[in-house]
């Protein structure tokens, strides 16, 4: 991103979570307000951000500017024609009496003055001067917020930094700060006032938000390292109507003294609040990035807003906007280029679907019948779930997989991906010819490009695929049970599998849409073959936790199942009823399911099953400590011992050990860190809900396992058989 991005620090973003997600969105430097930030708190704030981010921090000084005192209850209502005093003496502060800061300030106010508070809200005049204080005129009511802005329509000399200030930046060069803003910069000298303090090295930006500022623009911006148009405080001592010609006017002088150029305030207000910002806001970022800005300065929408991350999301989405020219944006809409989420395997997602083709074409084609588990991998490779894969895996493609866990291009993949047939049909189908797939019904689903047929030496890959030959790996044996022969070449679907889950069948262009839409950009995933208990909430959480992530997405295999698996109904409900009863953080989670089938290959299974949610838009992803697996074949160790052997996939996996329940603590831990801790046992679970027996509730909810025994007393199937 060659724009710059400043966040503003406040109670919005001064935790852990958002400084990183911010950091990770590309802001290049931390903004602290000393308008709000007390003179007390200072060293402490600079450390905290600096242990959780390397992203450079700046000083934002008060500097000569007048603000409101505390109030009482924290705003008043003044009415029109009321009188109001500004009182010399330190006061709570209400709808009579109430301080201007700094102190002192109201001894330069004259009779005649007029004095706009809280960016115009209201209008007073100064009619009379007392030992008191100033006694003020209500002009226009309204509503008085604590530290708000006041402007006296009169130029007022006021040194440009306040004793605070002086403090606060000696601190901030004490901890090696190198940046420092310089609020109301009237003249030159009050940059070398400022750069007495930081030092000749520090990067000074100089704040052009009055009229003495823009009278004495060039020479500032000689002084200056950079100058920042706060639109805030300029529309209160300017028509608002000028305000975007004269930020034309600054971008322009400050281009010809060859300094950086910053605009704050107002991007996108409505976002204080709101989930996305108006067509008006959005306008008008674009444009001030066509101006030729450098940057873009968040203040209270990432100090105070509810959204601080969707804030600097959406700065983030239109600097590429801007970037990509309007040249793209007229070439058509697209989607992942305007997205933030992790980018598909691969840099794109695949798509190969198409309209049926006509019964004639369909009629002069070869047709090969294939089970269930192969049209299911048709589906996922067309909708992009599996990409790069365009099709079923070459020899060189297999051989690379299970060698070297890449593909022959260099992306890193673990799972063959293969279609299997006997030897007579293999001697049916031709290189360069391309057939039709049907399902055992007879229905045509998908074509086949054929581009290769070569023997399955299965001694060769079974090992390096299963990690053992064993007929007892349900793998194994379907390997050594589906023909002698593959087929390689690309598919294209014409026809979706029918479904009773279609709603919860996302296609990977879809849930990045339902990310997006939420303004999601980091996302954890979550695979399972199994209903939910408790010990996957508490991985689920946790991981959401130790992510940072703004949701999870639980996706369940709903493919075919070894004997004795839960079912894909009873997983589907028992995640519904989940969201349905509120049982998971609000807004947090989406449910979807994943159409393919467990080929119980342990840790490459794993990888390929992350691979799979990266694909979905997820950017993090749960790993148990036998994900995939089956019986005892796999050892814990080996799992993220190949992820780590991959290096970095694009995708950030989360390692969690074998969970029980500690009664003790009433706590989730790992096994082995209690002296007494409860397993959580698969086959415990299935006798119990199998006999009617109740589970305790730190094992499933009720809810869950009510419905499950309903379920199978009324006759239900369960369980696969």
């Amino acid at each position: 991103m060659a724009k710059d991005l400043f966040c503003t620090l406040g109670p919005a973003s001064m935790n852990k979570r958002v400084l990183n997600r911010l950091e990770e969105l590309g802001a290049t430097l931390f903004r602290i307000n000393l308008s709000h930030t007390k003179l007390e708190d200072v060293a402490a704030v600079i450390d905290f951000i600096q242990s959780h981010s390397a992203v450079p921090v700046c000083l934002d000084s008060e500097g000569a500017q007048i603000r409101t005192g505390s109030l009482a209850q924290g705003s008043v209502a003044v009415q029109e024609s009321t009188v109001i005093c500004a009182r010399r003496e330190t006061v709570a502060g209400d709808a009579q009496t109430l301080n201007f800061y700094p102190h002192g300030i109201v001894d330069s106010l004259e009779v005649g003055d007029f004095i706009s508070i809280d960016f115009n809200a209201v209008l007073v005049q100064v009619i009379e001067i007392t030992a008191a204080g100033a006694m003020m005129r209500v002009l226009t009511g309204g509503v008085i917020g604590q530290n708000k802005a006041v402007t006296v329509e009169r130029p007022i000399d006021m040194p440009p930094l306040t004793d605070k200030d002086r403090a606060a930046l000696r601190i901030g060069r004490d901890k090696g700060l190198e940046h420092a803003a310089l609020s109301f910069a009237n003249r030159e000298t009050d940059v070398d006032a400022i750069r007495e303090i930081v030092g000749a090295e520090t990067f000074v930006i100089s704040k052009i938000e009055c009229r003495n500022g823009l009278h004495n623009l060039a020479e500032i911006a000689a002084k200056s390292d950079g100058l920042l148009i706060d639109r805030g405080d300029l529309s209160r001592e300017l028509p608002v109507e000028r305000i975007p010609a004269l930020q034309k006017h600054i971008v322009r002088i400050a281009k010809v003294a060859g300094r950086k150029v910053y605009v704050a305030t107002n991007l996108l207000e409505s976002m204080i609040t709101a989930p996305g910002p108006t067509r008006a806001e959005v306008n008008d970022v674009y444009n001030t990035l066509v101006d030729g800005v450098d940057g873009l300065v968040l203040a209270a929408e990432t100090a105070i807003g509810a959204h601080p991350i969707g804030c600097a999301s959406m700065i983030v989405k239109l600097i590429r906007e801007y970037e990509a020219g309007p040249e793209a944006a007229a070439g058509g809409y697209d989607l992942e280029s305007a997205s933030l989420l992790v980018e598909p395997h691969g840099g794109r997602l695949v798509h190969r679907e198409q309209e049926a083709p006509a019964a004639a074409e369909l009629a002069r084609l070869a047709s090969l019948t294939v089970e269930h588990n192969v049209l299911m991998d048709c589906q996922q490779i067309a909708h992009g779930t599996y990409s790069p894969l365009t099709g079923f895996m070459t020899q060189e493609m297999l051989r690379s997989v299970l060698r070297d866990n890449r593909l022959p291009q260099g992306e890193a993949w673990t799972l063959p991906i293969v279609l299997q047939v006997d030897s007579v049909r293999a001697g049916e189908i031709h290189p360069g010819e391309r057939i039709l797939l049907k399902s055992e019904a007879g229905v045509a689903h998908a074509l086949l490009d054929v581009a290769e047929v070569y023997a399955l030496d299965f001694d060769a890959v079974v090992e390096p695929w299963f990690g053992t030959a064993s007929m007892d790996h349900p793998g194994v044996a379907r390997l050594a049970g589906g023909g002698g022969h593959l087929v390689g070449g690309d598919i294209t679907l014409f026809a979706r599998l029918p479904s009773p889950y279609r709603q919860f069948e996302l296609t990977p262009a879809q849930t990045r849409f339902v990310f997006s839409h939420k303004g999601w950009n980091r996302v954890v995933g979550f695979h399972t073959r199994n209903v939910i208990h408790r010990v996957h909430e508490h991985i689920q959480l946790s991981a959401l936790e130790r992510s940072g992530a703004d949701g999870l997405y639980v996706s369940p295999v709903i493919g075919p199942k070894k004997s004795g698996d839960f079912l894909p109904e009873p997983i589907m409900r028992s995640y519904q009823m989940m969201l349905d009863g509120g049982l998971y953080p609000a807004g947090k989670v989406v449910l979807g399911s994943f159409a393919t089938y467990s080929r119980y290959a342990g840790p490459r299974e794993a990888v390929f099953t992350a691979l799979c949610r990266k694909n979905m838009g997820c950017s993090h992803f749960i790993v148990g400590r036998d994900h995939t697996g089956v019986g005892d074949f796999y050892a814990a160790e080996e799992i993220p011992a190949l992820f780590d052997s991959l290096g970095d996939i694009g995708l950030t996996p989360i390692f969690f050990d074998a969970i029980g329940y500690d009664p003790k603590a009433e706590a989730y831990v790992a096994l082995g860190a209690a002296e007494t801790l409860e397993p959580i046992s698969g086959t415990d679970m299935r006798q119990a809900l199998r006999a009617g027996e109740a589970l305790p509730d730190w094992f499933m909810r009720d809810v869950i396992q009510d419905m499950l025994r309903a379920e199978l007393n009324a006759g239900q199937p369960v369980f696969s058989e």
